[in-house]
């Protein structure tokens, strides 16, 4: 078991698109009670627009540069979060949860009710429920739950140089 400390952190380049692209193909694919929405060539396209976005940070594999997940966030709203099948439960969501409570006070983000493994992560890393949707308002349709973490009020009171 390896923690986050060996994952590298860094900001996605544009080559990076195929990779993340691969890690939300694989994640639908995992989910039987997902309908299939885009093509494999669509999910590379969003990560390539998010990327020029500047929204997307990757986790690296200390050795080769293998790319092994990644968080997309737009100020305080995390819009994805994936890490690559065979990379999962070794700290990498964890590592890149952290980085951006680090550069933000709050964070918010919806998951689907139905995924039950993203509800545990986020509960555990400290996020609450806020509100759930009937799925009207997603493209998928299916029902969903919005999170929300906010920094405890000792650390967002803290300036620099105060």
């Amino acid at each position: 078991m390896s923690g986050h400390a060996s994952s590298a952190l860094r900001p996605a380049r544009s080559l990076d698109a195929g990779p993340l692209g691969a890690m939300i193909s694989a994640a639908r694919a995992e989910r039987v009670w997902k309908p299939r929405l885009h093509s494999a060539a669509e999910d590379i396209a969003h990560a390539g627009a998010m990327i020029s976005r500047g929204w997307v940070t990757v986790a690296e594999a200390p050795s080769g540069g293998t790319v092994t997940g990644f968080l997309a966030r737009e100020g305080s709203y995390v819009h994805a979060l994936f890490i690559a099948p065979e990379w999962q439960r070794r700290g990498i969501g964890n590592a890149l949860v952290a980085r951006a409570k680090a550069e933000s006070t709050a964070l918010d983000l919806w998951t689907f009710a139905a995924n039950t493994a993203a509800r545990r992560f986020y509960e555990g890393a400290g996020f609450a429920e806020i509100e759930r949707g009937d799925g009207s308002d997603n493209d998928e349709g299916l029902p969903d739950i919005h999170f929300r973490w906010t920094a405890p009020a000792s650390a967002a009171a803290k300036e620099p140089g105060a």
